[in-house]
């Protein structure tokens, strides 16, 4: 793979799609700017591999002081709706990917693109078919057979012009005929056996209503509206590099001038996460998950509201370079852009996600303290902020363990660890549900010699844990994100339901976590650290006045063996 980014200016250091950019402008091959484009067909929302797609365009655009257009492939009016055009646009803004005032749609070419049409059939380069689909399928032949011709493919030029135009006014039935190029039903490449580049279609569209009921094919409306729009360079993905001869072919037997050229990079997976466009569909409209923008979704959505920032995904998508073929990325990679770009960013509070109650039997009662704690340690320009410390607290059931395995350095029975920006704190006695068993209580002792920035120069412990103070610890929701997909091999298995293939733990919900009252008023999307528990992002659907709801973008890196003694 490719580790090139697109922002790195060196001409030794240039990727190979900025190559062929490079050498149209020394040859003055284009008497206009430099132009690219990211079309997607709104059926959908856009994920983190259509970031990985636009992040070329664009920034090839950008890099060269060209234009870059966002045009909807919208000439499928079954399955396109404005609700996945809003998305699109909403979602290409916050990216930073704004399109601006180069927001285009290829149904408002559809008399252009009829017309381009006619004037293949004249040419004699475009027959109508009478041919079922399943037909078209068996004379296409194999790829080690050639296909064979349709017993309709020498109707006559004026046959051809009457029965398309009969077509465009509605008097077929849907699938009772295509238009399809008249190439070469021997090719080696199938995407040249007569390709279909018209179909009826009798539905209503969601931009042009009931105007048109025959749409163009994607690989014949694609070149077109390239050209229309101005492109220059037309950048796919390695999917459609067999697709790129027809491409040509449209823009040559049309005899366009200074055609657009297609070149393609290759394909982005992650490891763990779906980008199939028909997978995200399928999981949405067969409620599998919450949405569009469920946070175990890598949608744009998705990724937003789980709390990831629009700088670590581009920095992601540089830092990954531009390959020449299909592959996969560990999604810990995504994670890392993430934990770099909020490390020095965000507040880092305390927060208990499974309480443990304690009570620090010889602070006096009734009493409290407000200690000053960092908000970030890496930054200081983020200041402090106070924290009320008394009597009872609550502290991770993790944080405990009654008989410690070696290299545990957080608090049991007779062991010292300091409380985050307060007191060394003893445990002195374990507390036990007389039924279960459970410890539900630890009572603890403070020394108040070994106040957090007193200058204290004693003894020293190993491990410094968070807590919250009871008396005014905030109640939270918390949602635990792990990977959707458990088994990616059972993504291929035809035989498994998707009840089989999701990981049942992707979703963790913990109700009964406390969180410092400085978040009670915290506003949707806010990103925080949570000591030792990781980042975290208030969630934009399910917060209301009333409850608060934490996301858990990612953990940190780091594990509890690091834990400081600040």
């Amino acid at each position: 793979m490719e580790n090139n980014k697109l922002n790195n200016t060196e001409d030794n250091n240039i990727n190979f799609l900025q190559k062929v950019v490079e050498v149209d402008l020394e040859n003055k091959y284009y008497s206009r700017d430099i132009c690219t484009r990211f079309p997607p067909e709104p059926n959908g929302y856009l994920h983190i591999g259509s970031a990985y797609a636009i992040n070329i365009s664009y920034g090839i655009a950008k890099k060269y002081g060209g234009k870059f257009n966002l045009r909807f492939d919208d000439t499928n009016p079954l399955k396109e709706d404005i609700e996945f055009v809003n998305a699109i646009v909403a979602d290409m803004k916050w990216a930073d990917f704004d399109p601006k005032d180069r927001i285009f749609y290829g149904s408002d070419y559809s008399r252009q693109i009829y017309d381009y049409a006619v004037q293949l059939i004249k040419k004699g380069k475009a027959y109508v078919d009478d041919l079922s689909a399943d037909e078209i399928r068996e004379y296409r032949g194999t790829l080690t057979e050639p296909g064979k011709d349709s017993p309709y493919r020498n109707r006559s030029i004026e046959e051809n012009l009457t029965i398309f135009a009969q077509m465009k006014n509605g008097e077929f039935p849907n699938g009772a005929k295509v238009l399809r190029a008249k190439i070469d039903m021997a090719s080696p490449n199938m995407n040249m056996r007569d390709p279909v580049i018209y179909r009826i279609i009798h539905a209503e569209h969601y931009r042009t209503g009931n105007e048109w009921c025959i749409y163009p094919m994607y690989d014949f409306a694609h070149p077109l509206q390239d050209y229309i729009e101005g492109v220059t360079h037309s950048l796919c993905s390695i999917e459609f590099k067999d697709h790129r001869p027809l491409y040509e072919w449209v823009l040559n037997e049309l005899d366009i001038k200074e055609p657009p050229k297609q070149r393609e990079f290759g394909r982005l997976n992650l490891t763990g996460v779906l980008t199939s466009k028909r997978y995200l569909r399928e999981l949405v409209f067969g409620k599998y998950v919450d949405g569009w923008d469920d946070p175990r979704m890598v949608t744009l959505k998705g990724l937003r509201r789980r709390g990831f920032t629009p700088e670590s995904i581009a920095h992601f998508v540089e830092a990954i370079g531009i390959a020449k073929v299909e592959t996969t990325i560990d999604i810990s990679m995504l994670e890392h852009s993430l934990r770099e770009d909020l490390k020095a960013k965000v507040p880092c509070v305390m927060a208990v996600l499974n309480p443990l109650k304690v009570v620090i039997t010889n602070y006096p009662e009734n009493e409290s303290e407000m200690l000053d704690i960092e908000n970030n340690p890496q930054n200081p320009e983020l200041g402090t902020r106070k924290v009320e410390f008394s009597r009872t607290l609550y502290i991770e059931k993790d944080d405990f363990m009654e008989e410690p395995i070696k290299g545990f350095h957080r608090l049991s029975p007779g062991k010292e660890v300091r409380f985050k920006g307060a007191y060394f704190v003893k445990c002195e006695e374990v507390i036990k549900d007389s039924l279960t068993g459970e410890i539900i209580e630890l009572h603890c002792t403070y020394d108040a010699e070994t106040k957090s920035g007193s200058g204290f120069e004693g003894r020293k412990v190993k491990g410094t844990i968070h807590w919250i103070n009871a008396a005014t610890a905030i109640n939270a929701e918390v949602h635990l994100y792990d990977k959707l997909i458990s088994d990616e091999a059972l993504l291929k298995n035809e035989t498994k339901t998707w009840e089989d293939k999701l990981n049942p733990n992707s979703l963790i919900i913990l109700k009964d976590c406390y969180i410092e009252p400085s978040l009670k008023a915290a506003p949707v999307e806010s990103k925080y650290q949570f000591i030792r528990n990781g980042y975290f992002c208030v969630d934009s659907k399910y917060t209301t006045n009333d409850k608060l709801v934490f996301n858990r973008i990612v953990a940190l890196k780091d594990s509890w063996k690091k834990n400081s003694n600040n």
